[in-house]
């Protein structure tokens, strides 16, 4: 059996401790006999004599003494050893228990092993709770303020017409309804998420022809991605893949809506590829692109650049995070980089399934 880390220390310090006993016997007593038989005779025992005389009594004692203040003092510095991270963990773990979750132990000695990874491993779980606890008021923010300003419009509105302040118009009908809708999207956007985050999201997954699915979802955002300067291009092959149809329904939209809301007006490339095993569906706007290292957090929830923060604020910072969720719920994943023209590439990969379709 290999020794490594706590089991070594403590196996190498018996050892030390066996060794350091038996030099001390062997050379306490060498010294004793030495002194008396240089200065005292007497004070050595006769040869068929098994009675030890008073002054060998003594110093077996001293031998046993001074033994084992060295086997104590052994025991304290390694006792200290163990014990110190653990003792770290302990009120790390206590003020975590009392809410303090930004609390982490201390490794101390590492070549402990199993100690210093019982203290890695607490803060990681640590970190993770901060992490998650900072992200959940993060959530409840973003979502408040995601949901004030639809729900404000339509109070102060049939509060009005309640009060008699104003008569309902059919003119106005048009824009409520775009408020209840974006409530919908908003809504769906989060029990989609909810479900990805806990492992829920239940994919239909069948054969499915994306080419058709894609030119569908394009010919229905045709118009209004004209009306905002865009021209949709669409550059599509491949084979029908297994996949859930109306979650990559889904994630088109995701993106298209995402381009119409912070891409310059220009062209948008929307293609698909299969490649090393994996369809690929990519969009390439026109600018202004993404710097490098904001890239990572496209597709986190509610996180918006400060320039689309600014300038279009009524985005929910959802549509993202959805598709990031529906990618990896299909096994694969979304990037984002940079075009040669450079704007920004979303680039959605999942693993191509091997059949027949039915």
């Amino acid at each position: 059996m290999r020794l490594t880390g706590l089991n070594r220390q403590i196996v190498l310090s018996m050892s030390v401790l066996i060794v350091s006993s038996t030099l001390l016997g062997w050379i306490g007593w060498w010294i004793f006999f030495a002194i008396a038989t240089e200065f005292d005779p007497a004070m050595i025992s006769a040869p068929n004599d098994w009675t030890p005389t008073t002054a060998e009594s003594l110093w077996m004692l001293g031998l046993t003494i001074f033994g084992l203040v060295i086997a104590v003092f052994l025991a304290i510095k390694l006792a200290s050893r163990i014990l110190t991270p653990i003792n770290s963990v302990m009120d790390s773990v206590r003020r975590v228990a009392h809410g303090d979750l930004a609390a982490r132990a201390v490794a101390g000695d590492r070549s402990l092993g199993e100690t210093a990874m019982l203290v890695d491993d607490f803060n990681s779980m640590a970190e993770r709770l901060e992490r998650g606890e900072r992200e959940s008021q993060t959530w409840n923010a973003a979502i408040a303020h995601e949901l004030r300003t639809p729900v404000t419009i339509l109070r102060g509105t049939l509060q009005g017409v309640v009060d008699g302040v104003f008569k309902p118009e059919e003119v106005e009908f048009p824009a409520l309804l775009s408020q209840v809708e974006g409530l919908g999207r908003l809504i769906e956007d989060l029990r989609t998420l909810s479900l990805a985050d806990s492992g829920h999201m239940q994919l239909r997954l069948t054969w499915t022809d994306l080419v058709l699915e894609i030119e569908e979802v394009a010919r229905l955002l045709e118009q209004e991605l004209a009306k905002a300067g865009f021209a949709l291009l669409l550059d599509l092959s491949g084979h029908p893949v297994r996949c859930d149809a109306a979650r990559m329904r889904q994630v088109v939209l995701a993106l298209l809506d995402n381009a119409r809301r912070y891409a310059l007006p220009g062209q948008l490339l929307l293609s698909t590829r299969v490649h090393d095993g994996q369809y690929c569906l990519r969009l390439e706007d026109a600018g202004p692109g993404i710097p490098d290292e904001l890239a990572p957090h496209v597709f986190e929830a509610f996180w918006r650049g400060d320039a689309a923060r600014a300038e279009l604020p009524a985005g929910s910072g959802l549509g993202l995070a959805v598709v990031d969720a529906i990618a990896r719920a299909h096994g694969g994943s979304a990037t984002c980089g940079r075009g040669t023209a450079g704007g920004a590439v979303l680039t959605i990969k999942w693993p191509v399934e091997h059949g027949t379709p039915a």
